[in-house]
């Protein structure tokens, strides 16, 4: 297999918002190139949604490369190096390094829905890198498609031109040769030097049990080689490089890889961890000095606990934690205690779709039942001798005398919803301490931007907003900064004993709603015993609200017919003082399903 001259490289990537037909475009390239023949593909959709998850929920997590052949009409043969890039704005870093590793995009978006809020993210994304830009419209044959409202749409709101943007139906195929050639004629071919010193940018890396870590590179300058010493720049490791290759999806392996060019190494190397995201690859006996500009790293944002529910599964825990961080970067954890729960671990993910993919891998792929606590966002306390401490869990917070100030993150959220239903959305943001930025109109939706605080955000704010936009709203957003707020630490008293793993911060202003929301569903969850057991929501030592189980009561008075009524109010006496007794040292059971229904309680 000859390598191409780097004229004919086109290293691309595949923007889009949710749903817009990202993976199933890829299908279609990778069949029309010859990728994996049609047997191959049968019976078999999103070629490149390798995990179960993505699959189910048709939803790309992890960025995919292929490397793809194609004879243009010129008569020249190209190689194409294709990135699959996930829509969610949870995964927007999976985004931001893919774009890194390529010259051009092709913008892809629903003829029948338009421009949506992560369609503008990422293309704003991609034109940091300074990607040259084909736009595409998908789903061209459906009875709803608006092909020139959208182009127009396209040009009013992202401000590139689309009056000659590829028509295609990605599920039939009608136009995808179309956007093979304009990917030829219209995306610029990588510049590199091939004499130059080995410069090459790591673009992912994830775990094989059988070749160690994967490293995919995309190559600068110079030449990669079976047999070379490669150093990491970030890390100062040096390795050998075992084996060299693409992906075709399947892994091919060649003497070596270009400037221009997309494949992966391996090199006996352990962790995941040794190569981080963003790095520079250069040679080990002459090194490069400069650094390539890598990407941001990915920053946790919400943080909640995970406990196993039955104590024994911890080690199981600890070892899947282990093995799930090998392949996903962005996820941070540590090991926490609490009294309520026993033994687990504090996670730090990128959003709610994240820890909920997570707890779903964990649960399926490890055969693990858990818990996971209230999420949380990471707050910054200015103490009063003059210290600055960052907590992610409201139990490590100090006590109120020592705090100066508390602030919390805020975003900037961009969100898109049809005209109908702007009154409600705007209803909701206000409801969330939202203050609104801008309002303008896109056709007939409108484009809010919103400054939030995170905190409101990551409780449950994209279910409520679905629901109130009948699921045609869409939201992006972004951090901005940290700002003060009024902020207390809510506690719930079971029996007069605090429950750590349901105590959490939240507005003064929202404490008495949430409070009195979360002891209502308490007292429905929490089966009667032998004795009233009180719960209240405190902040501080002031109670806020309560609720009271009924205890569960034998009738001690049956065996007495007629007779003296003393006798009655004896036995009742007795009845009464061992139900105190008990109380004080009974221990109330709260059960797994009490936990988990508590902590998605609604304000």
């Amino acid at each position: 297999m000859t390598t191409a001259p780097i004229s004919n490289i086109r290293n691309f990537s595949i923007v889009a918002h949710i749903d817009h037909g990202k993976s199933t475009l890829a299908d279609r390239l990778i069949q029309m190139t010859g990728g994996l023949s049609d047997r191959e593909m049968a019976g078999k959709e999103q070629v490149l949604d390798s995990m179960d998850i993505e699959r189910e929920r048709g939803i790309t997590i992890k960025a995919q490369t292929v490397r793809l052949h194609y004879r243009a009409k010129d008569g020249k043969d190209y190689i194409f190096n294709l990135m699959d890039t996930p829509g969610h704005v949870d995964f927007a870093y999976e985004v931001s390094r893919s774009l890194a590793a390529c010259e051009g995009s092709l913008l892809v978006v629903d003829a029948s829905q338009g421009v949506e809020a992560q369609t503008l993210a990422n293309v704003y994304q991609a034109l940091d890198n300074n990607h040259e830009i084909v736009p595409v419209l998908n789903k061209v044959d459906l009875p709803a498609a608006e092909p020139e409202k959208v182009k127009q749409q396209i040009e009013d709101v992202i401000g590139i031109d689309a009056s000659d943007a590829v028509m295609i139906s990605a599920k039939t195929g009608l136009g995808v040769p179309d956007v093979l050639e304009a990917i030829v004629t219209r995306l610029p071919p990588p510049k590199g030097d091939r004499d130059a010193t080995l410069k090459a940018l790591l673009v992912d890396s994830w775990y094989d049990v059988y070749l160690g870590v994967v490293v995919l590179v995309r190559i600068v300058d110079g030449v990669m080689k079976k047999g070379q010493r490669v150093r990491m720049m970030g890390t100062n490791a040096a390795y050998d490089v075992e084996r060299v290759g693409f992906f075709t999806p399947k892994m091919e392996q060649v003497e070596e890889l270009g400037p221009g060019e997309i494949g992966f190494i391996t090199a006996a190397i352990k962790e995941v961890a040794d190569t981080r995201v963003g790095d520079t690859i250069t040679d080990d006996k002459k090194p490069i000095h400069e650094m390539l500009p890598g990407f941001k790293p990915a920053i946790p944002v919400v943080f909640c606990g995970l406990f196993p529910v039955d104590a024994n599964d911890f080690e199981t825990l600890r070892a899947a934690m282990g093995k799930l961080r090998l392949n996903d970067a962005s996820f941070s954890y540590e090991m926490e205690t609490s009294a309520a729960l026993g033994f687990g671990f504090r996670c730090g993910f990128l959003g709610l779709l994240h820890l909920e993919i997570i707890q779903e891998r964990l649960s399926r792929e490890f055969d693990l039942n858990l818990i996971a606590t209230a999420p949380s966002v990471i707050y910054k306390m200015h103490l009063t001798d003059g210290q600055e401490i960052e907590i992610h869990n409201p139990v490590d917070m100090p006590d109120v005398v020592k705090i100066a100030e508390i602030e919390e993150p805020w975003i900037e959220a961009t969100i898109l919803t049809p005209d109908e239903y702007l009154g409600s959305v705007l209803k909701l943001c206000q409801d969330r301490r939202g203050s609104q930025k801008e309002l303008t109109y896109v056709g007939s939706r409108a484009m809010v931007k919103y400054d939030l605080p995170l905190n409101e955000v990551v409780f449950d704010f994209y279910d409520r907003l679905k629901s109130v936009s009948k699921g045609y709203a869409s939201f992006d957003y972004h951090l901005t900064d940290y700002k003060p707020a009024d902020l207390v630490k809510m506690q719930i008293l079971v029996n007069g004993e605090p429950v750590d793993a349901l105590s959490m911060l939240v507005h003064r202003t929202r404490a008495e709603g949430r409070g009195r929301a979360m002891v209502e569903k308490m007292k429905e969850l929490i089966p009667p015993h032998m004795f009233q057991i009180p719960i209240q929501a405190a902040i501080g030592g002031k109670v806020i609200a309560r609720e009271t189980v009924r205890a569960l009561r034998k009738d001690v008075t049956a065996k007495c017919y007629g007779g003296d009524i003393t006798r009655k109010r004896k036995l009742l006496e007795k009845q009464k003082e061992g139900k105190k007794k008990m109380r004080q040292f009974g221990k109330v059971d709260i059960p797994q399903e009490a936990f988990i229904a508590a902590l998605k309680v609604d304000s």
